[in-house]
């Protein structure tokens, strides 16, 4: 079974050989990772910091491009973003870039000497969309602004974490595409299902995407912050899994997810044709989320109250849904 992870955060501590080999212990083969702007001398307001994360990350995947792929991450509030971006695949080698709407919206027209550079070598772009649970402000992130990348057709984009709490507009925004009968491989949009939704809301939120999108517009990605060992990676899959096995997702549909959605999204291969997600129906559901290093964070993934140890043995996965007891942590710092 192949699988693509394509959200994977780079602090600028990790290194070439640790982040394959949590791959291969993962089971995951190729990886999609963006250059670091949350980690400690890097910042989004800083151009200078981010220019530097750029060319780590080319450095990091230089040499094993058939499992790595760079994003850059530009800010458009830079007057030389455009360049910036230009300059990291032209010159630096890497195939995509990650936008972080955050002090500006995605239609404003600052942001589009970006958009303009980003279709004109034809890249993936990947968008946080959504509310930031670290304290900023998510008033930037709904996913109708990502609408104005329609402006822009050589553009290939994705809305990181299904947008929550703004599922339904993002689902709306992917939507269009399937409208105009544009095929999965070449629609400009389709979502991450990281991290997402909290616990209660999930299931129908997944549910639903499955329904109306299709696994054709979901990929996999498991929004955890390297370095990280593969047995973080692993755990995030295995979420995944455990859900696709309850749901009764068919192979096709489940090679979507893992793999086909995110290839054609990078232009490395044509997705496989989806089947019904589910058999007897097209309803399924595929989850994932990040690591968790707090006591905060552990009482997130086990449901239980702030501070407090999980319960010793976890009930099975139909009855943590129908808790509010997922097992899929939160992480501050996620973008």
């Amino acid at each position: 079974m192949r699988i693509i992870d394509a959200h994977l955060h780079c602090s600028g501590r990790e290194d070439s050989a640790s982040v394959l080999r949590a791959l291969d212990e993962a089971g995951i083969e190729r990886g999609v990772l963006l250059a670091p702007f949350l980690s400690p001398g890097h910042a989004l307001g800083d151009a200078a910091s981010l220019r530097r994360a750029n060319a780590h990350l080319a450095r990091l995947v230089r040499g094993y491009e058939d499992r790595l792929t760079g994003f850059a991450v530009v800010d458009p509030r830079d007057d030389h973003a455009a360049q910036d971006l230009r300059h990291a695949v032209e010159g630096l080698g890497l195939r995509g870039v990650k936008m972080v709407p955050t002090g500006w919206y995605p239609f404003e027209e600052r942001a589009r000497g970006v958009y303009e550079v980003a279709s004109s070598l034809s890249l993936p772009v990947l968008f946080h969309s959504g509310i930031f649970i670290d304290g900023r402000s998510g008033r930037f992130c709904r996913p109708v602004y990502c609408e104005a990348l329609r402006d822009h057709p050589g553009t290939r984009v994705a809305l990181a974490h299904m947008g929550w709490p703004w599922t339904d507009e993002a689902l709306a925004v992917a939507l269009i595409d399937r409208i105009h009968e544009v095929p999965p491989e070449r629609a400009q949009f389709r979502l991450d299902i990281s991290f997402g939704p909290p616990p209660p809301y999930r299931r129908e939120v997944l549910a639903r995407m499955l329904e109306v999108l299709g696994p054709g517009a979901l990929q996999f990605g498991s929004d955890c912050f390297l370095p990280c060992s593969g047995a973080h990676l692993r755990e995030r899959r295995d979420w995944v899994q455990a859900l696709m096995d309850e749901l009764g997702l068919s192979a096709p549909a489940r090679e979507q997810i893992w793999w086909g959605t995110a290839a054609a999204w990078l232009g490395i291969e044509a997705a496989p044709a989806a089947e019904p997600a589910r058999r007897g129906g097209p309803l399924g559901m595929e989850e994932d989320g990040p690591p968790c290093d707090t006591p905060r964070q552990a009482a997130w993934e086990s449901g239980a109250p702030a501070l407090e140890a999980p319960e010793p043995e976890a009930p099975g996965l139909g009855q943590r849904l129908r808790q509010g007891r997922s097992g899929w942590g939160w992480m501050p710092r996620c973008c």
